[in-house]
C-alpha cells in the first residue's frame, strides 16, 4: 500500500533536499524530505494562494502545513502574526518548524488530525487542503475551521478546477456568511470564506 503525505507517520527512506526560492522579492531556505506533500518544490496552488491572502493580523492557523511551505511564505509578507502549523504528518511538522527556524521566523507547531487537537479562535485559516483525502475529509475541515474562526475571521484556500473547486465553493456558500473565488490562476482557485 502506497505512503500518502497525510500519513501520521511515514516510514519511507528520508530524502533530504535543501532548497531556495524567490517569492514575492524575498529569497525563503526550505528543507523537505521524502513522506511529505510536494517535496520536489512549493507547490503552485500553495504559492498562488499565499500571493492572493488578503492583509491578514492577529492569529492564523495554518492547516494541513506540510513542511511548512504556507507559514513561510505568508509570514514573509506579514511578520506580525502570531502564526500555528498544524498536521497529522509527523516528518512534515518536524520540517515545517526547522523551515520557520531557517528563515528566523516564529509559529507554534501543532501535531493534529485535522482540528483534533487545536485549541481557540484564529482571525484566518489557510490551507492547501488534502485533497487525496477525499472530499467528506476536506468538507469536514472546512467546517471544522469555521468552529475554529473568531467572528469576522476567514477561511483562504486553494483548490484545483479538476480537483473539485467549483462543487466545494457552492458548499462553502452555504455553510459561511461569504465565500468568493478571490483568485484564478492555472486552474487553481483560490476562495475566501467569511464566517
Amino acid at each position: 500500500m502506497p505512503e500518502y503525505y497525510y500519513t501520521h507517520t511515514p516510514t519511507s527512506e528520508h530524502e533530504e533536499r535543501h532548497f531556495t526560492s524567490v517569492f514575492m522579492g524575498k529569497t525563503l531556505a526550505f528543507e523537505t524530505d521524502a513522506g511529505v506533500f510536494s517535496k520536489q518544490h512549493i507547490d503552485p496552488g500553495s504559492e498562488i494562494l499565499c500571493k492572493s491572502l488578503p492583509e491578514l493580523h492577529g492569529r492564523v492557523l495554518d492547516m494541513g502545513c506540510g513542511w511548512g511551505a504556507m507559514t513561510v511564505m505568508t509570514l514573509s509578507r506579514f511578520p506580525s502574526l502570531e502564526v500555528t502549523m498544524a498536521d497529522v504528518n509527523e516528518r512534515a511538522l518536524d520540517l515545517a518548524v526547522r523551515n520557520v527556524q531557517k528563515n528566523s521566523m516564529q509559529a507554534k507547531a501543532v501535531l493534529s488530525d485535522g482540528f483534533a487537537n487545536i485549541e481557540g479562535e484564529f482571525d484566518a485559516v489557510i490551507t492547501n487542503p488534502p485533497i487525496r483525502a477525499g472530499k467528506a475529509v476536506i468538507y469536514q475541515m472546512f467546517a471544522d475551521a469555521k468552529a475554529h474562526l473568531a467572528d469576522g475571521g476567514i477561511l483562504v484556500l486553494v483548490i484545483r478546477k479538476q480537483q473539485g473547486a467549483p462543487s466545494a465553493l457552492k458548499y462553502l456558500k452555504e455553510l459561511y456568511a461569504e465565500a468568493e473565488t478571490i483568485e484564478r490562476d492555472g486552474g487553481y482557485w483560490v476562495i475566501e470564506c467569511r464566517k
